[in-house]
């Protein structure tokens, strides 16, 4: 079952070409138009559920990132064929820039 958040991420997702990623931000000004900006850490919180589960990928610079280390600026994916299959063959960015 998955939280009105994470529908909007997956329906989000399944409106952009095969491949393409989304902004957070499209995501909570989505759910809270006015005041977007307290709605980002459970848009975070909820893209990592759905990437454990295994229904998205968070990128950093373009590149699957482990959803319980990343920190930073990061875009939502749908998983595509090649992606690591595991947390521990996601790169483990850290906060660089």
């Amino acid at each position: 079952m998955t939280t009105p958040i994470q529908d909007t991420i997956l329906s989000q997702l399944a409106a952009v070409a095969a491949g393409k990623s989304i902004d957070p931000m499209s995501v909570a000004k989505a759910i809270e138009p006015e005041r977007w900006q307290r709605v980002l850490g459970h848009v975070r919180t909820n893209a990592v559920e759905l990437a454990r589960e295994g229904k998205i990928v968070i990128l950093r610079h373009n590149k699957p990132v482990n959803p319980e280390k990343f920190r930073g600026v990061y875009r939502l994916r749908l998983r595509q064929e090649g992606d690591p299959t595991s947390f521990e063959e996601a790169a483990d960015e850290g906060g660089e820039e």
